[in-house]
């Protein structure tokens, strides 16, 4: 199978203690796991390790109901990176490796991955069917001999973080609470590509940028946003919407950053939204619609000011 090629191909240089899952978005929970997972492989001399799988397994189980992902895979790498993890096994999941018991997926890490331990939060599952609980997982630990360490969820403000409730809490543009479930600013990372150019006709060019159908975003409306390209920050104004002023259509992404000199054609761009502004409205006139925006970059250099 492709997911033992995959394993074979990591060959760990010492022995393991791994966690596994999606981490959609690398959120404060997550954080935390991964933290008191680094902590207890320091303690025990193991490397640590996450075992995470591209595409999203709701995507091959459920793809007529394509799940939006907080995060790609590279930004999820790159954070497990950042953190200081020090093994990541990406796998490919397919049908096939759906369809793997709980017993024969854990034989596989057990043996590829030289693991003598597991860590995951107290609803985790896996194998087909999501057979593997807590309960089947210890009964293999005691078999095969690995531990299973359960960390309690982690709650921020009464209510346990997780991708669901930050999905719906960017759904309403609630970029605060989004910010306090995932630690830091949410974000998008782009390839800036062509547009129709009528921000520039209105004096505020923008930045379209080309975003994945499978993405969470932020529910329409105008953000203050902070927009990194080549390696600096610009204060910037995103729009996310169908533009109605300029008669319905596709749902966009458009950034106007603030003092940038240049053309952002085919340049990387990374932009985190700060704070929600206003709903997206249709304007009677262009001059109206430009009204508003100068008042929209007003308020994102006096919102950006303060944090």
């Amino acid at each position: 199978m492709e997911i033992e090629q995959e394993l074979a191909n990591i060959n760990p240089q010492g022995e393991t203690l791994l966690t596994i899952g999606v981490f959609d978005g690398v959120h404060a929970g997550h954080r935390y796991l991964l933290k008191k997972l680094q902590q207890l492989a320091a303690e025990k001399n193991l490397l640590s390790g996450v075992v995470t799988f591209s595409p999203h397994p709701q995507w091959v189980l459920h793809p007529y109901n394509q799940l939006p992902c907080l995060s790609n895979l590279d930004d999820r790498v790159r954070a497990f990176q950042e953190l200081g993890i020090n093994i990541v096994a990406v796998l490919t999941f397919t049908t096939k490796v759906a369809q793997l018991s709980a017993r024969e997926f854990m034989s596989l890490i057990k043996k590829q991955l030289r693991m003598r331990g597991i860590m995951v939060g107290p609803d985790f599952t896996l194998g087909q069917g999501g057979e593997g609980n807590i309960d089947l997982l210890s009964s293999l630990g005691r078999e095969m001999e690995f531990s299973v360490e359960v960390i309690p969820p982690y709650t921020i403000d009464g209510e346990v973080v997780s991708s669901t409730l930050i999905r719906r809490a960017l759904a309403q543009g609630d970029m605060r609470k989004v910010e306090r479930l995932m630690g830091r600013y949410f974000h998008l990372r782009s390839k800036v590509i062509t547009s129709d150019k009528r921000g520039r006709v209105l004096g505020f060019p923008t930045a379209n940028l080309d975003i994945r159908p499978q993405q969470a975003l932020p529910g329409n409306g105008i953000y203050a946003t902070i927009a990194q390209v080549d390696g600096k920050q610009f204060p910037s104004a995103t729009n996310i919407g169908i533009r109605p002023t300029f008669g319905e259509g596709e749902k966009t992404v458009e950034t106007h950053l603030l003092n940038y000199k240049g053309d952002l054609y085919g340049k990387d761009i990374r932009v985190e939204f700060v704070q929600k502004l206003r709903d997206e409205q249709r304007f009677p006139s262009f001059e109206e619609l430009k009204v508003q925006i100068e008042k929209d970059v007003r308020d994102v250099e006096a919102i950006l000011a303060k944090d």
